[in-house]
C-alpha cells in the first residue's frame, strides 16, 4: 500500500450561511456541497457562491450528468437542479447512518459511516448491489478512471483512501494534516479532489497523485 501526505492545493469559504460542509459534488462547472438546510453551488474558479437550493442536506450528494442526488435521513432524494424540485426519493441503505455519496457506472455508491461501509445502489429502486467493507468510518465517496476513492474522519485522524472496489483492500492513502477532517468528497475527473471541512465551513482541494502508467493522470 501507498502512503503520502494530502496536498492541499486551494480552500474556498467559509461561505456565508453555511457553517458545515457535508456532502460534496461537481456537475462539472460548479461545485455543490450539502450545508444542513441547502444545497449550495458555487464557481471552483473564483470561489464565488452562485445560488442555493432549499432542501434538507446533512449527508452526501451526488450528480449524474443531469440530477443531483441528496441524502436525507433514511432516503436519498433525486433533485432537479433546475428547478430544485424533488423528483423522487429511494431508500438509503443501512440504518440511517449514511454519509457520503457518489454517481458512478450508473449507480449509486452511497458510504456508511459508523459501519464502515461502502453500498452500490439502484438509483431506481434503491436496492443493494454490492457491498465493500471498509477498515475506517466512511465520510464521502467518489471514482475517478476507473478508481475508487473515500473519505475517513475517526477520532482525530481523516485520510482519503483508495481501495480495491472487489475486496475493499486499501491500495493507497492521502493522509490529511493534523486537525483537517474530510466530511464530503468529489473528483473534477481530472487531477483534484474536493474535500468538504466539516465545522470549518471550508471546502478543500487535494490533488491527486499521478499515475506512473502509460495515459494514466
Amino acid at each position: 500500500m501507498s502512503r503520502s501526505t494530502a496536498q492541499i492545493v486551494r480552500e474556498y469559504g467559509p461561505f456565508r450561511g453555511a457553517d458545515h460542509v457535508h456532502g460534496v459534488t461537481y456537475d462539472g462547472q460548479h461545485v455543490w456541497f450539502a450545508a444542513g438546510d441547502k444545497l449550495i453551488a458555487f464557481d471552483p474558479s473564483s470561489g464565488k457562491a452562485l445560488r442555493s437550493i432549499e432542501v434538507a442536506a446533512h449527508a452526501g450528494t451526488a450528480f449524474d450528468g443531469q440530477h443531483l442526488y441528496q441524502i436525507v435521513e433514511d432516503r436519498i432524494e433525486k433533485i432537479d437542479p433546475a428547478t430544485g424540485r424533488v423528483l423522487a426519493a429511494i431508500p438509503a441503505p443501512g440504518r440511517g447512518g449514511n454519509s457520503g455519496l457518489a454517481w458512478a457506472e450508473g449507480t449509486l455508491w452511497v458510504g456508511q459511516y459508523r459501519d464502515r461501509k461502502i453500498y452500490q445502489v439502484d438509483p431506481r429502486t434503491g436496492t443493494i448491489l454490492r457491498t465493500i467493507e471498509s477498515r475506517r468510518f466512511v465520510t464521502g465517496v467518489t471514482w475517478v478512471d476507473g478508481e475508487l476513492w473515500h473519505g475517513t474522519w475517526e477520532g482525530d485522524e481523516s485520510d482519503l483512501r483508495r481501495v480495491d472496489p472487489r475486496t475493499g483492500d486499501v491500495l493507497e492513502t492521502l493522509e490529511m494534516p493534523p486537525g483537517v477532517f474530510v466530511s464530503g468528497l468529489e473528483s473534477d475527473g481530472r487531477d483534484q479532489f474536493f474535500c468538504g471541512g466539516g465545522s470549518s465551513g471550508k471546502v478543500r482541494v487535494v490533488r491527486r497523485p499521478k499515475r506512473r502508467s502509460t495515459g494514466a493522470r
